[in-house]
């Protein structure tokens, strides 16, 4: 009996460990390149092409290396490198559930109502996620709930800039692709201006020259500004989640209720998920107000 006991608390321990929402593949990034190269290259079948057609290496070559200099010289080195980290973000999704993390620190409220919150200490340390392990360690650490606060709303800033900055690496790669791509087409151009007397072979410079520039086009349009687009997304669900984890934090700290944590918590993803679904509206607000205009001209003219 004295030996069965202490195997029963690491399992408790266990359960009591914050887990971490594995990453998974973002299913709508994958759909959405393959929908959309699909259809271009289904679009150029139906029209009698072939694949072959668009298949240029020396294409590719110019407008990916054009492309990839221009904003290596745009921007800073730990920028890029940074930014290149987060290309499986775009595909894969690894932040929280914001149920999940209700009931992580519904489990940390109730263990701090029973034990005091210097408890937490050994489980504060075993957390995955260093927003959570930070501000729950201060917590632990006696810190006032104001200085906790002030400390980490600076963090979530922090990354916020830094996720701004990973984002705009990829946009500033789907501003320089098209012009690269046209670069690429008047260099095709010149190669065809040395073969004029060969009709046939100029019909088919020409038709490649134009290849840098579609690939310059699509992959501004398919790879780069999309994928700006998803690093943006990523980063404010990751600061949602954060602000989550710091109200809960705070409110263990304040020795609040388990009860009114989770009413607290659950209340502040309703708040998030309503102010989301506003901003998707307001565009559609705004262009029935731009329409208004049109109307009301004549009648001042």
């Amino acid at each position: 009996m004295a030996e069965s006991s202490p195997e029963k608390k690491p399992s408790a321990e266990k359960k009591k460990t914050p887990k971490k929402t594995s990453a998974g593949p973002d299913f709508a990034t994958i759909g959405g390149f393959i929908l959309a190269i699909g259809a271009i290259a289904g679009g150029l079948l139906m029209e009698g092409g072939k694949i072959a057609d668009v298949a240029q290496v020396t294409s590719a070559l110019i407008v990916l290396g054009g492309t990839i200099g221009a904003v290596m010289i745009t921007t800073p080195l730990p920028v890029l490198i940074r930014a290149a980290k987060q290309i499986p973000s775009v595909f894969f999704s690894s932040v929280a559930a914001t149920d999940t993390v209700i009931e992580e620190i519904i489990e940390y409220a109730t263990a701090a109502r029973k034990n005091g919150i210097v408890s937490l200490e050994q489980q504060a340390a075993a957390i995955q996620d260093p927003f959570l392990r930070k501000a729950l360690g201060l917590a632990v650490d006696g810190i006032e709930t104001g200085n906790i606060r002030e400390i980490m709303e600076l963090e979530i800033t922090l990354s916020e800039h830094h996720a701004d900055a990973e984002a705009k690496v990829f946009e500033a790669a789907g501003g320089y692709a098209p012009t690269i791509g046209i670069i690429g087409a008047v260099l095709g151009l010149i190669q065809v201006m040395k073969n004029l007397a060969n009709i046939e072979e100029v019909g088919r410079g020409i038709a490649v020259a134009f290849v840098a520039t579609i690939y310059g086009v699509a992959i501004a349009n398919i790879v780069f500004l999309p994928a700006a687009n998803k690093l943006k997304a990523r980063a404010h669900e990751k600061t949602q989640i954060r602000e989550l984890m710091l109200e809960g934090v705070l409110s263990i700290a304040e020795g609040l209720n388990q009860k009114l944590i989770r009413m607290k918590l659950e209340a502040y993803s309703q708040k998030h998920g309503k102010e989301e679904k506003a901003k998707k509206k307001q565009p559609a607000a705004v262009k029935t107000a731009s329409n208004a205009p049109p109307n009301a001209a004549p009648a001042e003219g």
